[in-house]
C-alpha cells in the first residue's frame, strides 16, 4: 500500500473489541494499532483471546494517555462515525474517503474510532481533518467498534487489492455439447418409455425445460460420464430375487 494506515481506538471499553479489531487488521494486511486510555489494564487477556492469532498486532500496539499524543505522527486524520455530528468539520461519505486516500501518496493516515458507549467526543473530532460517516440503517445507527474497524479495513483493502477482490474467471473445462446432447437424448428416450410426458401437448415445453436445466449446469467431462452412468443405471431392469 502506498499510504501507511494507523487505526486509533480512543478510550476503548472492552478488551474483546480491541482483540477483534486486531484480528481485522491482520485479516486485511494492516499492522498499526493504537489505543488511548483503555478502560481495563493493558495488556488485556480478553483482547488476546478474541484476537485469534493476531498476537503480533497486540504486542506492537501503542498505548497513549491522550488523543493528541496518539495522532502526533500522522499527516492526515479521518474520524469515523455512524451518524452526522453537529460540528464545523468536513463530513464525507465512505466513497469520498476512499477517493481521497487513493489520490494522496506516501502519507501517514490515522483512522480514529471512538469508545463503544458514546463515540468520539467533539474535542476528539476537532483534531480530525474529516469526519467519515459509515452508512447504516437509519433505524439503528449504533455500530460495534470492532465492526466499524472491520468495515474500514475491508474497504481500504479492496481499494488496494482489486485483483484479489474482483471475481476470478471460472476456469472450468466444460464438456462438449455433443456429449451432453447424447445423454439428454438417452434421458428423453427413457422418459418416453415411462410415459413421463403428460399431457402430450406439453411434451415440447417439458423437453425445453429439461434442456434449460442441464445446459445451464455446464458439466465437465467427468460430470458428463457420471450423469450418463446415472441415467443408464436407472433404466436397467431390477434383478428378481429368489
Amino acid at each position: 500500500m502506498k499510504n501507511k494506515f494507523g487505526f486509533i481506538l480512543i478510550k476503548p471499553q472492552l478488551g474483546e473489541n480491541i482483540g477483534a479489531s486486531a484480528r481485522s487488521l491482520k485479516n486485511f494486511g494492516f499492522k498499526n494499532l493504537i489505543i488511548t486510555n483503555p478502560k481495563y489494564d493493558w495488556p488485556n487477556i480478553k483482547a488476546k483471546a478474541t484476537s485469534v492469532g493476531a498476537f503480533d498486532i497486540l504486542n506492537k500496539t501503542k498505548v497513549f494517555n491522550n488523543t493528541i499524543s496518539a495522532i502526533k505522527n500522522f499527516d492526515i486524520i479521518f474520524s469515523f462515525s455512524a451518524r452526522r455530528r453537529d460540528i464545523n468539520k468536513k463530513h464525507i461519505n465512505m466513497n469520498t474517503f476512499l477517493n481521497i486516500t487513493k489520490k494522496i501518496e506516501k502519507k501517514k493516515i490515522g483512522l480514529m474510532f471512538g469508545p463503544e458507549a458514546s463515540g468520539l467526543s467533539n474535542l476528539d473530532l476537532s483534531y480530525a481533518n474529516y469526519v467519515v460517516q459509515i452508512p447504516s440503517s437509519p433505524k439503528f445507527k449504533s455500530m460495534n467498534l470492532s465492526h466499524s474497524v472491520s468495515l474500514v479495513c475491508y474497504e481500504i483493502f479492496k481499494l488496494n487489492n482489486l485483483k484479489l477482490t474482483n471475481q476470478q474467471f471460472f476456469n472450468k473445462k466444460i464438456g462438449k455439447k455433443g456429449e451432453l446432447s447424447q445423454i439428454l437424448k438417452l434421458l428423453i428416450e427413457k422418459l418416453e418409455k415411462k410415459n413421463f410426458f403428460k399431457p402430450p401437448e406439453k411434451r415440447l415445453s417439458m423437453i425445453k425445460n429439461i434442456n434449460n436445466l442441464f445446459y445451464r449446469m455446464e458439466p465437465d467431462d467427468k460430470e458428463l460420464r457420471i450423469l450418463g452412468s446415472l441415467i443408464g443405471s436407472l433404466s436397467k431392469n431390477k434383478k428378481k430375487h429368489n
